[in-house]
């Protein structure tokens, strides 16, 4: 049996089968370790209410795949035309057993190499062992494996509970009952205002007597900060129940102490807004919906990953590799730690390009392959209309907006364009000038429903909804910056609003570069 690879990828939900699709297709010798007895068994189980807040857009007006990827959130990236999500449901919001068989599938299809039944028990770090910075893998079952890359792909796999006194007598979203008739004119406090608090909140409205929901700071909305991992309006149901005085509320309190009395939690809590003022609140049931982090206890002591966010997740070098472990990865939702809550790194439509740009990153590295790329001529009209391109078509960069760029490398004679590395890399590819392109959104608005919008191509920079952003340095130094106007439909196309600004700062620019460039 073979037990040593080149690379290891523990997990085979999305990310894992992800990044197994990019190795298999380009014959690396890789494993999957799977621990559930198929892909994604994480779904099986979550979310706990079974409705994906995952999009799956199926009539779009679009006939491109890459542009339908916008409003498909489910599918994991590949080179078949007719294998996409939306053959396995066409649900708005699918559910998660449909998930499930896709992700099956696409396993199956791919000859995605992966071995079930495989927990991983310790990794540890043998250097004598193994080629320098290898890895070995001891399984609960008593296997092991051995790599010189290691790539975690395990999701969040342990609940994060918040350092309050007692909250060991709760009980946890990942196990709390689901059946609503167990909450029959009962008093229920809920701790965090994520979707998973307001998705189990949702889910008793009909049955328990009082709900609160609870955490120090104010609610967030998607809507609102444009980060999908706040609160979606699938779930916000609840709040209706709170401002028209159904027996339930919103509290923005911080606990200080949970403790029993019988049957009762007592719940001691501050209030953010009311001056300090402290309350004890009794319930029947209290259920922690605060989240999840990493699951450091696989990682033996000579390779312990550091971490952030309150021990969350895992601390990254720009390439996801572990800041202070050489040859330990992270992929899927543990990469959100780079620009944490400014990306969709936490979801399959925004890691799907980051394992995408990991795999790339990997053959530079270790393989001595070139970045995915292509040579223009130095003239302003094929830097243009490459932008252009990639604007009205790219999924990148509309999903993982702001965070994944193109670097337009100017050369002497020559432009090398390079595509979808994240921004904190920008640097490592020239010290020279270079153009960087993203789609971005403008300044927050205190109600994102009523902007004020001003229309003209000049005032640009002050577009709130998602548009091109084009950034010139030299010498890691910010030299200027263009924003294209945002557009109703999201189709940058207009020639005096659009083309005609962008061919303008293109030459302008290249102009002031001081190589001979070629202008139009």
């Amino acid at each position: 049996m073979k037990t040593h690879y080149d690379y290891i990828i523990i997990g085979a939900g999305p990310a894992g089968l992800q990044l197994g699709y990019y190795f298999q297709q380009n014959n690396i010798d890789y494993l999957i370790l799977e621990g559930g007895s198929s892909p994604g068994s994480s779904f099986k189980k979550f979310p706990r209410h079974g409705t994906l807040i995952s999009i799956n857009k199926i009539y779009t007006g679009y006939q491109d795949k890459e542009i339908n990827l916008r409003w498909d959130w489910n599918s994991l990236l590949c080179d078949s035309e007719d294998f996409d999500f939306k053959e396995y449901s066409k649900s708005y919001f699918p559910e998660a057993k449909d998930l499930v068989r896709y992700l099956h599938d696409y396993a199956t299809r791919f000859n995605i190499n992966i071995k079930f039944n495989q927990k991983v028990e310790v990794i540890n770090k043998p250097g004598q062992d193994l080629t320098e910075g290898g890895f070995m893998l001891k399984m609960v079952r008593g296997d092991k494996y051995y790599c010189n890359k290691l790539i975690v792909a395990t999701g969040f796999s342990e609940p994060y509970l918040p350092d309050i006194p007692g909250i060991g007598f709760t009980e946890n979203y990942v196990d709390t009952s689901i059946n609503k008739e167990d909450f029959i004119n009962k008093k229920v406090l809920i701790i965090g205002k994520g979707n998973s608090g307001f998705e189990t909140a949702d889910n008793l409205t009909e049955t328990a007597s009082l709900i609160h929901i609870c955490s120090p700071e104010s609610v967030k909305f998607a809507w609102q900060t444009h980060y999908v991992g706040n609160l979606r309006a699938i779930n916000n149901n609840f709040l209706d129940t709170y401002q028209l005085k159904s027996q339930n509320a919103i509290l923005d309190a911080e606990i200080r102490k949970i403790s029993k009395d019988g049957n009762k939690y007592l719940v001691h809590v501050q209030y953010a807004h009311a001056g300090g003022e402290q309350e004890v609140l009794d319930y029947d049931r209290v259920i922690v919906c605060t989240g999840f982090k990493l699951d450091r206890s696989i990682f033996g002591t000579d390779c312990m990953p550091e971490t952030i966010i309150n021990n969350r997740l895992p601390a990254l070098n720009p390439d996801w590799e572990s800041v202070n472990i050489k040859g330990l990865y992270f992929a899927g939702i543990l990469m959100q730690g780079n620009f944490y809550q400014k990306t969709t790194s936490g979801f399959i439509h925004g890691f799907r390009y980051n394992v995408k740009t990991l795999f790339h990153m990997l053959q530079a590295k270790y393989n001595g392959q070139s970045l995915p790329s292509k040579n223009l001529s130095l003239e302003s009209k094929a830097i243009t209309g490459e932008i252009l391109k990639r604007v009205n078509r790219s999924s990148a960069l509309w999903q993982q907006f702001g965070y994944l760029i193109d670097i337009i490398e100017i050369g002497d004679h020559s432009v090398q364009y390079y595509y979808e590395l994240p921004k904190d890399y920008k640097n490592m590819i020239s010290e020279n000038n270079i153009f960087t392109l993203s789609l971005e959104f403008g300044a927050e608005q205190q109600n994102v429903f009523q902007v004020n919008r001003n229309t003209s191509a000049e005032k640009a920079e002050d577009s709130f909804f998602l548009h091109p952003v084009v950034r010139h340095y030299r010498n890691g130094n910010i030299v200027s910056t263009l924003h294209l106007i945002e557009d109703l439909f999201g189709e940058w196309k207009h020639e005096e609003k659009h083309i005609k600004v962008l061919i303008e700062y293109i030459e302008r620019e290249l102009a002031t570069i001081g190589t001979e460039t070629i202008v139009g």
